[in-house]
């Protein structure tokens, strides 16, 4: 069942005062104007869960939006999972046929699609090749969602030859940014606090949820919502959790998997399952993509969120928890640090032991739980909700057309 898509006037009693006033003038400058967003996946991921709220509300202000995905009839090769990981800092190496693969690939789907508009905007690695098919009129914008700080030098220097040829570049982070000829802009991701994954649930509503995945709400939920990968590092979230439950009586709930094209993920997710299956308080859920009310469900019934990252593009998951006032325990990675701010709204840690420390020390004290959890809730509010990344994507266009 498709979600209903909210105008921006339902926007007006969650967005910070003003927002919504302040969106309808930014949108003057670019009314009738054409801007088109490209990304790998027009199904899952953080990308296109952005893209299936922002392009809507674009539609809304005037501007003539549209949005094309990779992942039609043939699906994308691998190589974008190893680009993704390499860009990341895995230094496995990758042959060169991935690359070849890669412009075959990309030379195909260009081919198929309709690329005119005044701003094109195309998203991680795969689309970055269609610069290459670009016509000569329209502002290009290569938008990244990596933590590309430290790349594997050989994928940066491959796709590098595609950003270049870009007008511009936005990064989530001013750390992931790159020497690059072309002017860079910061734009953080969002979420949509209307959506199915961040509204507002009745009670009863998680009750039924939790009921039907299996999860009992009688003692404290410890939550992790992360694909299985090793840059998640859910064995270490196991292994901090094992740590806390010798003092407290709780709960772990890890929701991930694994894609099957992806051994590295396959494999750890089997050791997930195998760490998991002698306890009957760690529960392992792989829901699918559009499991999105489960989630919602799952965050609002935690007392503590972890987002134990070793290397992260932004970790959109934290604002999600912090949207539900829950104090979120991140690793020190990438965008988690932009969100988590330090004894306000969460804890930043480098170890299993300090990711225990921090979860006792939480479920030790309820008031400090209420308390991290409403300001991360505000700090949501501020800075990471789908109306402020409107208007930066206003300011954007408005900047490259003027």
């Amino acid at each position: 069942m498709s979600e209903a898509v909210p105008t921006l006037e339902d926007y007006r009693d969650v967005a910070p005062p003003g927002t919504v006033e302040l969106l309808r003038r930014l949108s003057e400058r670019v009314r009738g104007r054409r801007v088109l967003h490209v990304s790998t996946s027009g199904k899952v991921g953080g990308v296109a869960e952005i893209l299936r709220r922002l392009v809507p509300l674009l539609e809304e202000a005037g501007v003539d939006a549209g949005w094309e995905s990779l992942d039609g009839e043939e699906a994308a090769p691998q190589v974008a999972v190893r680009l993704h990981t390499a860009l990341q800092g895995d230094e496995e190496r990758m042959p060169p046929e991935t690359f070849d693969d890669f412009r075959t690939f990309t030379r195909a789907r260009a081919a198929s699609l309709e690329l005119t508009a005044d701003v094109v905007v195309t998203h991680d690695v795969l689309p970055a090749a269609l610069v290459d098919a670009r016509p000569p009129e329209g502002a290009w914008v290569w938008r990244c969602h990596l933590d590309v700080s430290r790349p594997q030098r050989r994928a940066w220097t491959f796709l590098r030859q595609f950003v270049v040829k870009f007008d511009a570049a936005v990064f989530s982070l001013p750390s992931f940014a790159q020497r690059l000829p072309i002017p860079q802009f910061l734009v953080y991701p969002s979420i949509d606090p209307l959506s199915d994954k961040n509204r507002d649930l009745a009670p009863s509503e998680i009750d039924a949820i939790l009921a039907q995945l299996g999860v009992p709400r009688d003692k404290p939920i410890l939550l992790q919502v992360a694909r299985f990968d090793r840059f998640k590092d859910p064995l270490g979230v196991i292994d901090a959790y094992r740590l806390v439950k010798r003092q407290h009586d709780c709960r772990l709930v890890l929701v991930g998997g694994a894609e099957s094209d992806d051994p590295g993920g396959v494999e750890l997710s089997a050791d997930v399952r195998e760490a998991a299956s002698h306890d009957p308080d760690l529960h392992v859920l792989e829901l699918p993509a559009h499991a999105r009310r489960e989630v919602n469900a799952l965050q609002r019934a935690a007392t503590i969120v972890f987002q134990k990252s070793t290397r992260e593009g932004f970790g959109l998951g934290v604002a999600e928890a912090m949207w539900k006032s829950k104090p979120v325990i991140g690793g020190f990675a990438g965008g988690i640090t932009a969100q988590v701010i330090y004894d306000v709204t969460g804890y930043t840690v480098n170890s299993v032991e300090g990711a225990a420390f921090r979860a006792r020390q939480l479920l030790a004290d309820p008031e400090l739980c209420a308390r991290l959890g409403a300001a991360g809730r505000e700090h949501v509010r501020q800075n990471f909700l789908i109306t402020r990344q409107l208007g930066d994507e206003l300011a954007l266009m408005a900047t490259l057309l003027r």
